[in-house]
């Protein structure tokens, strides 16, 4: 249940949310999963419903369609929720490292601030994969809040010492995943997605990537480099940490691991990336062209839709920038 009343009101104004109507609204969605019995939904409980109802804007049809594309991105890699659990010793060293961080004051929108430092990535640690699990896990846990399905999210990326060395680690099947996973699988709002001293080689890497963006998702990505000051004319310093020319103390990246780990914070966890049972080498085996498509239809099967223009697996493994 909503709970403020400007929310109630954002829910009715924005989302087409009628409280009266709900109750059909969900049985609506649920009625079609009988038109994909390819996919196991896993869940179809009313409040889980409304959230997808929400992210859509109460479009039953495409409801149902970011729906069928949750459980079946979760099909297609099953490896990857395995465990999905905080104390997982890969997502427990992300989380640790602020993969994400999450502050503690909401936007002026009522959006909470999801925060990346990309340079906190220890490679040697744990994979791209743990980082992105890490990010699912904790929408996972957030998303519980009818406010934030109203409200949604905003993202900010800090770019600062993010070498060259480990942004050659990524692969477009690695980017691809997560875009699926984040844009196309998931029943959250993203507001905004803030890049912020960003080098030449992440323009190059967004260049990659941006054909498997939605015109919508293009839209709330902003470039902002060295410039603050255009990050603080959209997100107000009071709330953003030193870091990112606020006001507020540096941000601490254990406070949203502390949050989901409690007292397993503390205890020592033995992680190796190699011994994942997900390893980027099967991972960029499975997200082959014919795997990473996009939903055509409620009715019909194999619902992610291939791009016009594929590159061969070969290319898919290889690295976006290379050090040679």
């Amino acid at each position: 249940m909503l709970d403020r009343t400007e929310t109630l009101e954002k829910a009715k104004v924005e989302l087409k949310e009628n409280p009266d109507t709900a109750h059909q609204d969900i049985q609506e969605v649920r009625d079609m999963i009988i038109t994909r019995p390819d996919i196991g939904f896993l869940r179809t409980d009313d409040a889980f419903i409304l959230r997808f109802l929400r992210a859509r804007k109460f479009n039953h049809f495409e409801a149902f369609r970011l729906l069928a594309q949750y459980f079946e991105y979760r099909q297609q890699n099953l490896d990857m929720f395995k465990n999905l659990i905080a104390t997982d010793p890969g997502i427990k060293q992300a989380l640790k490292d602020g993969f994400p961080g999450v502050l503690t004051n909401l936007d002026r929108y009522g959006r909470k601030i999801l925060i990346l430092f990309a340079a906190n990535w220890d490679q040697s640690r744990y994979t791209f994969v743990d980082i992105l699990r890490a990010i699912l896990l904790s929408l996972e846990s957030m998303i519980e809040d009818p406010e934030l399905q109203v409200n949604g999210f905003v993202l900010i990326i800090d770019w600062s010492n993010f070498t060259f060395k480990q942004a050659s680690k990524l692969t477009p099947s690695m980017l691809r995943l997560a875009i699926e996973g984040l844009q196309d699988s998931f029943p959250a709002r993203f507001g905004g997605i803030h890049f912020v001293n960003q080098p030449w080689y992440i323009h190059a890497l967004y260049t990659v990537i941006r054909p498997f963006l939605k015109d919508k998702t293009r839209k709330r990505i902003f470039m902002h480099g060295n410039n603050l000051n255009s990050l603080h004319q959209l997100m107000h310093p009071e709330i953003l940490p030193s870091e990112l020319g606020g006001m507020m103390p540096p941000y601490d990246m254990g406070t949203w691991a502390r949050t989901l780990l409690d007292h397993a914070y503390d205890e020592e966890t033995e992680y190796c990336p190699e011994s994942y049972t997900l390893s980027v080498k099967d991972l960029e085996k499975d997200l082959s062209p014919k795997t990473m498509k996009r939903s055509q239809s409620v009715v019909e099967p194999g619902v992610l839709k291939r791009p016009e223009k594929v590159k061969s697996e070969e290319e898919n493994m290889q690295p976006l920038l290379s050090l040679d």
